[in-house]
């Protein structure tokens, strides 16, 4: 969505922070022994003061491409019978790099690869933009020269450069786009690779990004190919997203969706997504093109799932849950509320949870726990910056992929009604992980009798701090966190 002074291209990044006062660790424990093995009957193995790090990222995005899971279809497998649960931090600049006023002033993908890594995700969204250029509240952003189609004129754009020549490809971009793939894959991480950004042309409307038209490849003054997507000729260019478009665009569009096929097909770690906020006029045409790329794919080896996120502007996500598409990235409605109260998957689409769509940039570590036990994919559009806000929501992402790797997560759904939290992924007695966002507050979980071993979880710290073991009978058991400040809950047999 909005990119302004967000964007940070560097060469080093962010250092976690990963010490815990020592104080606050003895005073926690202290705590947790207080609460714990006062109010739960426990066996001896009642324990205190271990520490162990989340689980790192260190399998590779490989096993298959990617399908609805339809064991559980809130997440995507790979034919390893697994459920797979996906987020991750994902840039503007991860594919095309703008601004790039300095051409030395590049992004350092492998730097990001490892600064994903180190965080623990799996997953990201390849940013597409065909703009040579932008306004960007008020601002001129400018894109480096890597698009699909070259630009040999003859002739000269509006920028001032040689004209598109749409009826070619520019094989150099699609060659980076595969690098790009491959290089996440090595790393155990999801791409998904989208195929046009729509944002600039829909937010025309809002007076933010006048002129995104003007430097369009889809204007007739840009390419030597007397294409002009601007059917009703406003200057605005909505149509390009849209059913009046001429069959001739139409072709092109084909053509280059065909053309990104035909380099990653082979390539497990890929998703699809058409386009970026397209205006709300582009969903019948978004639904055309989610099953052009499905139709090609059938054709081909591999087939992978395909996308469709929020249109901007849009009244209601109404239309991406009646879509064709496997996956689908909500926009913000205060009736559904994704930002404060996720309403829980219900499995008729894998919900991958956007910040884009929701706030921009934002969200929270509460954001991103909430999201996680409720069914939901939680990903964020990231300046990558030293925020610490935002850090604190890349290591939620990153803990709740190791809760995600543990549990039986193929068997395991949003339960609101099993504890008074509301927040609760369970497979009913067997698996429960809750989320008590409120802090140092106790909170009751419906059990199924039995023995069960039980482990209380630090999200600031990131640590487990205690676990132990208990008999349970049917019905409500209350919990004491032993931590200040929210907390997990993981409760398994």
């Amino acid at each position: 969505m909005k990119r302004s002074s967000y964007i940070k291209n560097r060469t080093t990044w962010i250092a976690e922070v990963r010490k815990v006062s020592p104080y606050l660790m003895l005073y926690t424990l202290a705590i947790s022994i207080m609460f714990l093995c006062a109010t739960i009957i426990m066996s001896t193995s009642c324990s205190g003061g271990s520490s162990v790090d989340s689980v790192s990222n260190d399998e590779k995005a490989s096993a298959g491409p990617l399908q609805v899971s339809s064991n559980n279809p809130r997440y995507f497998t790979d034919g390893s019978g697994k459920a797979i649960y996906l987020t991750g931090s994902h840039n503007w600049n991860n594919l095309v790099e703008e601004p790039a006023i300095d051409p030395n002033d590049t992004f350092n993908y492998p730097g990001y690869l490892n600064f994903l890594n180190d965080h623990n995700h799996n997953f990201i969204r390849l940013w597409s933009n065909q703009l040579p250029q932008f306004l960007d509240q008020g601002k001129l952003k400018v894109t480096n020269a890597q698009f699909p189609w070259p630009r040999l004129g003859p002739g000269t754009a509006l920028d001032g450069k040689p004209k598109f020549d749409l009826a070619k490809f520019d094989q150099s971009y699609f060659d980076r786009l595969r690098s790009r793939v491959i290089a996440a894959r090595d790393k155990g991480i999801y791409a998904s690779i989208m195929f046009f950004e729509g944002w600039c042309l829909a937010g025309q409307e809002a007076g933010a990004n006048r002129e995104c038209w003007t430097w369009h490849p889809f204007n007739t003054a840009n390419n030597i190919n007397g294409v002009d997507a601007d059917a009703n000729g406003d200057g605005k260019g909505y149509e390009f997203y849209s059913q009046s478009i001429s069959a001739a665009v139409k072709d092109i569009q084909k053509a280059y969706i065909r053309k990104i096929v035909d380099t990653v097909n082979d390539l497990d770690n890929v998703l699809y997504e058409i386009a970026n906020e397209a205006a709300p006029g582009s969903v019948s045409w978004q639904y055309e093109m989610v099953n052009y790329v499905k139709s090609y794919e059938s054709t081909k080896a591999k087939r992978h799932p395909v996308g469709m996120t929020y249109p901007y502007r849009h009244s209601d996500n109404g239309d991406l849950f009646s879509s064709p598409a496997d996956w689908i990235s909500p926009g913000y409605f205060p009736a559904e509320d994704y930002r404060g109260n996720p309403p829980p998957s219900d499995g008729r689409k894998v919900i991958i949870l956007d910040t884009d769509h929701l706030w921009g940039v934002g969200g929270d570590r509460a954001w991103v726990w909430k999201s996680f036990v409720r069914g939901l994919n939680p990903v964020s559009m990231d300046p990558l910056d030293a925020d610490a806000t935002q850090e604190d929501t890349r290591k939620a992402m990153g803990h709740t992929l190791s809760y995600a790797k543990r549990v039986n997560l193929k068997e395991m759904l949003p339960s609101n009604d099993l504890s008074s939290t509301t927040f609760c992924l369970a497979n009913p007695g067997s698996e429960y992980l809750i989320y008590q966002p409120e802090y140092n507050k106790p909170f009751t979980v419906n059990l199924s009798a039995g023995r069960y071993n039980f482990e209380w979880f630090n999200p600031v710290a990131g640590k487990i701090i205690l676990t132990g073991s208990f008999t349970a009978n049917d019905g409500n058991r209350s919990f004491y966190p032993p931590i200040s400040g929210d907390s997990i809950l993981y409760l398994f047999k």
